[in-house]
C-alpha cells in the first residue's frame, strides 16, 4: 500500500477509474521518464540506430506468423473487433510488441549485404492485457517504452548488439536512476518468445526482496528472418538470411526508481532525473522580513538559473513552512533551501538532504557551487546505499532447506544449477506449496513461487563436482533466483 499511496500523493500518477490497470502519468513523473528517453536516445545514435514509428495494429496472420512468439503473448493480447457498430471482418490486434508489424518492411528494404546493418528503434506504447496484480509502472495495461529491432549479415554482429544494448540500459540505470543492476541471460523457459536467447538485466527491491525485470536484450536469430523471409545476398552472390535483434526499456524503470529508494516520507528521486533539484523556502513572519529575503532570493534564482539548476521557490503565502518541507520530501525533490531572518543576517542559508535528512549552513558567496557538489555526491552516494542493500539482498547457497529459509524472508539466492526446464518448473512449483505451507504458522513470510532472474555473466567460482541446489544433478552454472513482480 506504500507504493500506491506515495504515487498519487505525491503526484506521479492518477488512477484511472475507467479502465483497470491504466494509469495516468502526470507531469512529475513524465519529466523522469523524458530525462531517461534522452539519455538513452543519445546512446542509441552512437550505436547508429535511427528512430522510425510503425503502425500499432497488426492482423491475426502476421501476429501468428511466429507460432512460439505468439504463444508467448496469445493470453495478453488485445484484439479491435468492431468499427462502429459494425463487426469487422477479422479482428486486428493492438500491438504487444512489434516484430511482426515491424519484419514484413524489413523483408521489403533488405536485399544486400549493403543493406545490413538495419538499425531501428520506435518510441511507443504497448498494450498487453492482463490482469495478474496491477501494479502502477511495474505491471501495467499500457506502457510506454521503446523497443529496437535491428538486421545484421552474422550472429557475431548480432550478439555484439545484444551486448551493446544491455550494457546502455545497465548504464542508464546506474547513472540515471541510481539503480544497480545485475546482467545475464535468461533461462530457457523465461526467455523472449521466438528469440534463441535473452540477455536481461534485473534487481532486487530491498523493502520486499523481490526481483524486478529491469530490461531486456534479444538475440532472435534467424527465427524471424526465416518466417519472414528477409534475405540479403552476401559478397558472394549467396543468399542468407538476417541475424536479429530485439530489445526494449520501459517505464517500468521510474517504479522501479521509486521503490529502490523511497522511504516513509515519500520520494527521493536522483539529482539527474529529478523534475526540481532545489526548492528555496523563505521564511518570512513579517511583510518588512519578506521584502528583503525576496529580494535576496531574486539573486539565489539568477545564480541556480545560469548554472542549469533546476529549481522552484516556494513561496506560497497560505501553508507555514513545515507543511511546504513535508509536501516537497514527499515529492523528493534532492535539496531544500531553508532562508529565514537568522540565515540573512548570517549571510548564508541552511541546506537541507532529503536522503540523509543532514543539514548544513552555507555562505551566499559558495552557495551554486556548494549545490552542484552536494547534488553530485547524492547521486553518487544514492547509487552507493543502493548497491549495498542489493548485496544484501543475494545470498549464496547451495541447497534447498537455504534456499527456502532466505526467499521466505524477503531476500533472493545465488545458487548452483543444472539448467534443466524441468528443476526449473520443480523449482517454482515447490517453492510455492513449501512457502504457503510455512506462511499458517508464519505471516510474515513472503509466498509464491520462485523463478529464476537471470544467469549472471559474472559468474562466482563453480566447484568441481557441485550439484544442483534443487534436483542434486551436476550444476552446471550459478543462476540468480528470486520472487518476482
Amino acid at each position: 500500500m506504500w507504493y500506491q499511496q506515495v504515487l498519487k500523493k505525491s503526484e506521479m500518477i492518477e488512477y484511472c477509474n475507467d479502465v483497470s490497470g491504466c494509469y495516468v502519468l502526470r507531469p512529475w513523473s513524465y519529466w523522469v521518464w523524458e530525462t531517461v528517453q534522452s539519455a538513452l536516445d543519445a546512446r542509441f545514435k552512437k550505436k547508429g540506430v535511427e528512430n522510425a514509428y510503425f503502425p500499432m495494429f497488426v492482423t491475426r496472420a502476421a501476429l501468428e506468423k511466429e507460432k512460439s512468439h505468439v504463444e508467448g503473448f496469445k493470453a495478453e493480447v488485445a484484439w479491435v473487433t468492431k468499427s462502429g457498430d459494425t463487426d469487422l471482418q477479422e479482428p486486428i490486434a493492438i500491438r504487444p510488441t512489434s516484430e511482426t508489424i515491424m519484419y514484413p518492411y524489413f523483408q521489403k528494404w533488405i536485399h544486400s549485404h549493403r543493406d545490413l546493418p538495419l538499425k531501428l528503434n520506435q518510441w511507443t506504447n504497448i498494450v498487453r492485457w492482463e490482469f495478474k496484480d496491477p501494479t502502477p509502472f511495474i505491471r501495467t495495461r499500457e506502457f510506454l517504452w521503446q523497443e529496437g529491432h535491428t538486421a545484421h549479415a552474422t550472429l557475431a554482429e548480432a550478439d555484439k548488439m545484444v551486448r551493446d544494448m544491455l550494457d546502455i540500459y545497465a548504464e542508464v540505470y546506474e547513472e540515471y536512476l541510481a539503480v544497480p543492476v545485475v546482467k545475464g541471460l535468461k533461462s530457457e523457459f523465461e526467455k523472449f518468445p521466438g528469440a534463441i536467447y535473452t540477455a536481461s538485466i534485473e534487481t532486487v527491491i530491498p523493502a520486499n526482496g523481490r526481483g524486478v525485470q529491469a530490461a531486456t536484450s534479444h538475440n532472435l536469430g534467424q527465427n524471424f528472418s526465416k518466417m519472414f523471409q528477409i534475405t540479403f545476398e552476401n559478397e558472394k552472390c549467396e543468399k542468407e538470411f538476417a541475424w536479429q535483434t530485439s530489445w526494449g526499456f520501459t517505464t517500468r524503470s521510474v517504479g522501479t526508481m521509486i521503490l529502490m529508494h523511497g522511504d516513509d516520507k515519500g520520494l527521493i528521486i536522483p539529482p539527474r532525473v529529478a523534475p526540481l533539484q532545489v526548492v528555496i523556502v523563505p521564511i518570512q513572519y513579517s511583510d518588512k522580513e519578506k521584502e528583503s529575503l525576496l529580494l535576496k532570493v531574486k539573486d539565489f534564482e539568477k545564480e541556480l538559473a545560469d548554472a542549469g539548476i533546476r529549481f522552484r521557490v516556494d513561496d506560497r503565502p497560505l501553508y507555514r513552512p513545515g507543511w511546504k518541507y513535508n509536501y516537497w520530501e514527499l515529492k523528493g525533490v534532492p535539496l531544500r533551501i531553508e532562508f529565514g531572518k537568522k540565515d540573512y543576517e548570517a549571510k548564508s542559508v541552511t541546506l537541507v538532504r532529503r536522503d540523509t535528512g543532514e543539514k548544513k549552513n552555507v555562505k551566499w558567496e559558495v552557495l551554486t557551487k556548494t549545490i552542484q557538489e552536494t547534488l553530485e555526491l547524492f547521486q553518487k552516494q544514492l547509487l552507493e546505499s543502493a548497491k549495498a542493500a542489493l548485496k544484501e539482498k543475494i545470498v549464496n547457497v547451495n541447497n534447498w532447506k537455504d534456499f527456502m529459509t532466505t526467499v521466505n524472508t524477503r531476500k533472493s539466492c545465488m545458487s548452483p544449477w543444472c539448467k534443466k526446464e524441468k528443476c526449473e518448473e520443480a523449482v517454482k512449483e515447490k517453492s510455492k506449496v513449501e512457502s504457503l505451507t510455512y506462511a499458517k504458522t508464519d505471516p510474515t513470510i513472503m509466498t509464491g513461487s520462485v523463478k529464476v532472474l537471470n544467469i549472471p555473466f559474472e559468474q562466482p567460482k563453480l566447484d568441481e563436482g557441485e550439484k544442483c541446489f534443487a534436483c542434486g544433478e551436476a550444476a552446471t552454472c550459478w543462476a540468480f533466483w528470486g520472487r518476482s513482480y
